[in-house]
């Protein structure tokens, strides 16, 4: 065991630096603390299985000194530090490997200060993403970072997996938002990087720290560029022949120079089940209310509730309804390569115009106008058939339901996943297809091209599949990521566009960072010379472990 254990002594000293009533050993509440929104582990929550790794104590700090002493309590023990937010990661980023100390910051939450002059503001990393921007809005600005997980993640954990929002195309990545941060590294120092727009002074040390996942140290603060909230935004639905001409027409605006707050294009499968809505149970429609309405009902967690429904003898029927709905669903998930055969016939047979589009712009009324108009008449010379407006606005209205959409399958006996990956728009088909098909061998798979740029742009596929039982469904899920990320190692792509790398995608980092791997050991050598800070994790070793 490469790491010291929680002793009654280390928990009394956190106790005297937080108070002990920010400081935790209760069972449950470690158990909590032992997952993410990693879709492997929801597989063993669905089959009720325990999380197998867990934090010997949880403590609930309300400053970076504070912070600062837990890290220094923990390097003189040895004892492993593991950074928690919203626990909205979905790569096993926040598992504690080797239990050890959860420093959970969301009593870190407060937006400390907005400056009008300069356009940028300070927050803590513990505040609620959704809480943050209606905070900024009231003041009459944003972030512009705005990922589907808005509502369970904090601006930490965005800036600690390098994440993406849905509006990222005109605001940038959460990299391209911070001016400075405030770090709590492994040896229990408070480092605060560049505050200033842009220096050339040597190396940009707040990019280092971007997206290091916990494993550098703890990010506390942080400075980001804000942007005035909108007047204006227009949306626009299109339709294109097929995934080809939609990717090109992306590209066409793109290196245009223009920039849509976002522009999404689904391929055949996914527009053909955005159509039929296969999976849809006969009582959705009046769920769906509930649960695109703009903060989700509380549910179980990662696992909401099935909603009831009675009949006049005060008997459910939703639950027969979800029983013949899972038979379905397991029989048709069962046979992956049938079903996605399938689909795609169906696909090319149903719609004249096989793939949907939607493209919005936002920002000052006149520029908006005038650039909206340019992107369209792109559209429309790439092949694209306008469609009007619903289609667009419909996305903005139910932009967020997707995370909560995915619990439904888990909870009639399969699991769904998402892999983001990337790359330059001469390899991007090849990407697609190559990706596609390693997925396709083990579940049904539809994807979506979003997050593009000048040079290239991402895909999103979403896969759901089942097994026979907890273990079998490990079995293919892990399939499916070795497959997939292979394929994508193999055609030039890059594993990862915002998801960030925890455990899932550890394995691959050295494949595609190679002797860069050997500098950020060392950087992390430096910074947490214990080998403390969120162990086993970015594919890096782990010191006294074999």
């Amino acid at each position: 065991m490469p790491f010291a254990p929680v002793t009654s002594e280390l928990v009394r000293e956190l106790s005297g630096v937080v108070g002990q009533e920010r400081v935790s050993t209760d069972e449950g509440e470690r158990a909590v603390y032992g997952r993410d929104m990693w879709p492997r582990y929801l597989i063993g929550a669905r089959y009720g299985s325990p999380p197998k790794h867990r934090p010997g104590v949880v403590v609930w700090p309300r400053s970076t000194r504070e912070v600062a002493a837990v890290v220094k309590i923990a390097r003189e023990a040895r004892v492993p530090v593991v950074p928690y937010g919203g626990g909205s990661g979905v790569c096993g980023g926040a598992v504690p490997l080797y239990g050890g100390i959860t420093i959970d910051v969301k009593r870190m939450d407060k937006l400390l200060s907005v400056s009008r002059d300069e356009q940028v503001c300070d927050v803590e990393a513990g505040m609620n993403g959704e809480r943050f921007e209606r905070e900024l809005g009231r003041r009459g600005y944003t972030v512009g970072n705005f990922p589907s997980s808005i509502y369970c993640s904090t601006v930490g954990g965005w800036l600690a997996c390098r994440a993406a929002g849905q509006m990222s195309t005109k605001y940038g990545k959460i990299e391209d938002r911070v001016v400075g941060l405030t770090v709590v590294t492994g040896r229990g120092e408070i480092i605060e990087t560049d505050h200033f727009a842009r220096a050339s002074r040597g190396p940009n040390w707040t990019q280092l720290l971007v997206g290091s996942e916990g494993v550098l140290g703890i990010i506390t603060q942080a400075r980001l560029r804000l942007s005035a909230v909108p007047e204006i935004r227009i949306f626009r639905g299109f339709e294109f022949p097929d995934t080809e001409s939609g990717i090109e027409a992306i590209r066409r605006v793109m290196q245009r120079g223009l920039r849509p707050a976002v522009v999404r294009l689904y391929d055949e499968v996914d527009t053909l089940f955005n159509a039929i809505s296969i999976f849809k149970s006969g009582d959705e429609d009046e769920h769906d209310r509930d649960r695109f309405a703009p903060i989700p009902d509380e549910g179980d967690g990662a696992l909401p509730r099935l909603p009831q429904h009675w009949d006049e003898d005060g008997k459910s029927w939703s639950s027969g309804l979800a029983g013949l709905r899972k038979k379905a669903m397991g029989l048709a998930l069962g046979q992956p390569k049938l079903l996605n055969s399938f689909a795609d016939s169906v696909a090319q047979r149903v719609s004249r115009r096989g793939c949907k589009m939607i493209i919005g712009l936002e920002g000052s009324r006149i520029r908006t106008e005038v650039e909206s108009r340019l992107a369209f008449s792109e559209l429309e010379h790439a092949g694209g058939r306008d469609v009007g407006e619903e289609p667009g606005r419909d996305w903005f209205e139910h932009r967020y339901a997707v995370s909560y959409k995915m619990s439904k399958v888990f909870r009639e006996g399969a699991f769904v996943d998402t892999m983001e990956v990337a790359s330059t728009w001469e390899r991007l088909l090849d990407l697609y297809h190559a990706v596609r098909e390693a997925i396709g061998r083990h579940a049904v798979v539809m994807a979506h091209f979003s997050h593009a740029y000048p040079d290239g742009c991402s895909i999103y596929f979403t896969f759901a599949a089942r097994g026979e039982d907890k273990s079998d469904s490990e079995r293919i899920y892990d399939a499916i990521w070795r497959d997939g990320l292979g394929a994508c190692s193999r055609v030039g792509g890059t594993i990862s566009h915002h998801h960030g790398v925890g455990l899932l995608k550890g394995r691959y980092m050295a494949a595609e960072h190679r002797e860069s791997m050997r500098i950020l050991a060392a950087l992390k050598s430096t910074l947490d010379p214990e080998d403390i800070m969120n162990p086993g994790k970015l594919g890096l070793a782990v010191k006294g472990s074999r």
